[in-house]
């Protein structure tokens, strides 16, 4: 049995697929299976994800539910590791994510989080958003992994007014578990709520680039903290950085303004281009 379970999910973006993928076999700790999850995908990211060729990525599509929390829901039913990752499919971890995170939770623990870097469009800015477990904030599915016991599922967004993730947090954090952030950068984020209509569009350049940084460039984690340390972003407290986020997106004024049901998470998808 694999000791983890990595679950992508994804949507109708099938080339980003081989980034997000490969960034995963790149890891340094090998004993892992792969679940890449369609919400209900229509495009050819079954054809692609199965031309990877390897035996430990499989391929899963289930009904749309609109969010990725349903996906990451039916990954963590099949799921046959004790530890739980998650990965954005258009994101990318850095080789020595899953090592820090299994090394963190057997020490003990739970649940562990790490640090992503926040990438603008076309390396517009980058910037570290600080994990506070105690609300939930300053956390991306991408820097968490969890013994598989500590999560009874991913709440549907519709019936939240916070987004599933940071619910997912807080209670975890509530459950009393035991919880730590690992201060090391192993996520890079590349945002598709600041890359507008980029779910019609389909690009895979900026993760192209960056997964051949990361392939290149052993050094990557030292420098990006270098250059979030110059821009001085790096200690912005997770307010003030959502609403520096928002100001780059006024078409998500009105759902932060309005928090009922899932209004924010539609306001992205609105502004992302998905169906």
């Amino acid at each position: 049995m694999p000791r983890v379970t990595v679950i992508i999910p994804t949507y109708n973006w099938s080339t980003v697929l081989p980034f997000s993928i490969g960034s995963v076999l790149a890891q340094t700790f090998t004993d892992f299976e792969l679940l890449v999850i369609g919400d209900g995908c229509t495009d050819d990211s079954e054809t692609v994800v199965r031309a990877i060729g390897d035996p430990r990525v499989q391929w899963i599509n289930i009904a749309r539910t609109g969010h990725q929390s349903g996906p990451n829901n039916e990954g963590l039913r099949r799921a046959r590791g004790e530890i739980i990752a998650y990965l954005g499919h258009d994101d990318l971890w850095l080789p020595h994510h899953l090592a820090l995170h299994v090394a963190g939770i057997d020490r003990s623990t739970d649940l562990t989080v790490t640090l992503a870097a926040m990438i603008g469009p076309d390396d517009s800015f980058i910037e570290s958003p600080r994990p506070d477990l105690s609300r939930g904030s300053g956390i991306v599915p991408g820097t968490i992994a969890h013994r598989r016991g500590a999560v009874s599922g991913w709440r549907d967004f519709r019936e939240l007014t916070e987004p599933p993730e940071r619910e997912l947090i807080r209670r975890i954090v509530a459950s009393g578990a035991r919880t730590v952030v690992l201060p090391r950068l192993t996520l890079l984020k590349l945002s598709a709520a600041l890359r507008r209509d980029v779910y019609r569009i389909r690009p895979a350049h900026e993760q192209s680039a960056w997964l051949a940084r990361i392939r290149a460039e052993p050094d990557l984690e030292a420098a990006l903290f270098g250059r979030m340390l110059a821009a001085n972003t790096h200690y912005l407290d997770g307010t003030a950085q959502r609403l520096w986020r928002l100001l780059r997106q006024p078409s998500q004024w009105w759902a932060f303004m309005w928090r009922r049901g899932g209004n924010q998470i539609r306001a992205r998808q609105r502004f992302k281009g998905v169906d």
